[in-house]
């Protein structure tokens, strides 16, 4: 399985994604989910994924392809707007599926994948597409700022609370990083390490790209500090009838250890079909 989030706020878009992939629950890999084109003051693209492996790579070489032949009549370079990137990049998907489907379909292998697509091109306010198997695609809105594939349910609720159009772009990116440290610890087919990338309104290119193991300091004080505050968060919530109504005092010592992960997080279908 495999858990991205995309973010749009007035301020720019944010983009974060796991980079667990499991063929079965002795194999698991470490692939790049978060892809970035780039061509710094003119147009800048970030691609991240969800499904199988082998459809999501050859579609990416399909696209880098297309950018590297000057002969091309499409690529991501040729288009003026990005709606049309999203609707080229979903035919490339839909083509990508369909050269590995019939093989596929006689050994059971799911070989679908769906994609966030985000970037900026010069004169035009950055963007946030899903882009679905069936090459279709939905774009963020005022109401809906951010997208998600994958293992989306864990990683929704502070997105739900916290994320506005007006929220700044730090926020939103500690928002994404809270989200997938929460899908993290309640799913083990999402795992570390985390890819991000901030794309700053105007820049045209990757203001910030960071990758952040389990023990990358700023990382380990964002999950301890969320779990601290939380913890301090319920100690604060009014009391029942029946209890004493004074406040009672937040803990401050060291957190006590998380309960283990007793038993593996149910087998998703995909996952031995080679998913992400």
């Amino acid at each position: 399985m495999t858990y991205c989030v995309g973010i749009e706020v007035n301020e720019g878009l944010v983009f974060a994604a796991d980079t667990r992939t499991s063929a079965s629950f002795d194999d698991v890999r470490v692939y790049r989910k978060l892809h970035v084109f780039e061509w710094p003051g003119d147009r800048v693209f970030v691609i991240m994924s969800a499904g199988n492996l082998a459809t999501t790579q050859l579609t990416l070489s399909k696209l880098q392809r297309d950018v590297d032949d000057p002969h091309a009549p499409r690529s991501l370079r040729t288009f003026s707007h990005l709606y049309e990137v999203a609707e080229y990049v979903g035919e490339t998907l839909v083509t990508s599926q369909a050269r590995v489907i019939d093989d596929a379909q006689q050994s059971g292998v799911n070989v679908q994948s769906t994609l966030i697509l985000g970037g900026q091109i010069a004169g035009e306010r950055p963007g946030l597409y899903m882009v679905y198997p069936l090459g279709n695609c939905i774009a963020t809105s005022p109401e809906t700022p951010y997208l998600q594939i994958g293992e989306s349910k864990y990683g929704k609720p502070i997105l739900d609370r916290i994320i506005r159009p007006e929220t700044s772009l730090e926020d939103a990116a500690r928002c994404a990083l809270v989200s997938l440290d929460s899908t993290i610890r309640s799913n083990l087919s999402v795992g570390m390490p985390v890819d991000m990338a901030l794309l700053r309104t105007g820049d045209l290119k990757i203001s910030q790209k960071v990758r952040l193991e389990a023990d990358t300091p700023l990382y380990a004080e964002i999950h301890d500090t969320w779990s601290r505050k939380l913890e301090a968060a319920v100690h604060s919530l009014p009391r029942f009838p029946w209890e004493p109504q004074q406040e009672r005092e937040a803990p401050t010592g060291p957190l006590p250890p998380m309960p283990p992960r007793r038993a593996p997080s149910r087998q998703d279908p995909g996952d031995a079909q080679g998913q992400q």
